[in-house]
């Protein structure tokens, strides 16, 4: 019915408050249409930044009672020291993360620390490119079922996925510091 732009309208939709199977939707478009894959993964991640527009907006003019209704003083404070001190990966680790991962809360937590809009934008299409490309590569690997089975264990095991990434995003970092620090000049006795 809407071709290639379904995957952008859903996902924008889904973004705006409503809460679409996005997932699903977007491994069905794969799964069909393999080799526009990348394509569908594009759209859905605009979709999905546009889509979040309207709550960045309403979370502008007055999300901080919006957000304190939803979430605990403790975890409000948690949410806002993160955008202070990191607002951009703030935004777009919660982003890669499918459902249950409690995104608009992030959402109206950017709003309230007025994060810069085209970061805010940017941050939002990124997250969502690392989840649909991965989404895609599943499928396209496995089929579409797997994404009641990866839903499935994300909601049994979901401290035991969030540690996992954690700790690989952990070894990440020490392996490009390590990287870093092999990289810069070592001092010369001349230079001490």
């Amino acid at each position: 019915m809407l071709g290639i732009w379904g995957v952008f309208v859903i996902a924008f939709a889904d973004s705006a408050l409503l809460g679409m199977p996005v997932d699903a939707i977007v491994a069905t478009y794969v799964y069909q249409h393999r080799s526009q894959f990348l394509v569908y993964v594009l759209l859905a991640s605009l979709g999905s930044a546009l889509g979040s527009i309207p709550l960045y907006i309403i979370g502008y003019i007055g999300g901080e009672t919006v957000l304190r209704k939803r979430v605990s003083e403790e975890r409000f404070q948690k949410i806002h020291r993160s955008f202070e001190e990191h607002e951009f990966w703030a935004l777009m680790f919660p982003g890669m993360f499918p459902p249950p991962m409690p995104f608009k809360i992030f959402v109206l937590g950017a709003a309230i620390s007025e994060m810069n809009f085209g970061h805010f934008l940017l941050a939002i299409f990124a997250a969502r490119c690392v989840r649909f490309f991965v989404l895609a590569l599943l499928t396209l690997y496995f089929g579409p079922q797997i994404v009641g089975f990866a839903g499935n264990l994300i909601r049994r095991h979901l401290y035991w996925v969030l540690a996992l990434l954690v700790v690989a995003g952990l070894i990440a970092w020490l392996v490009w510091r390590r990287k870093k620090n092999q990289s810069k000049p070592q001092p010369t006795a001349e230079s001490r």
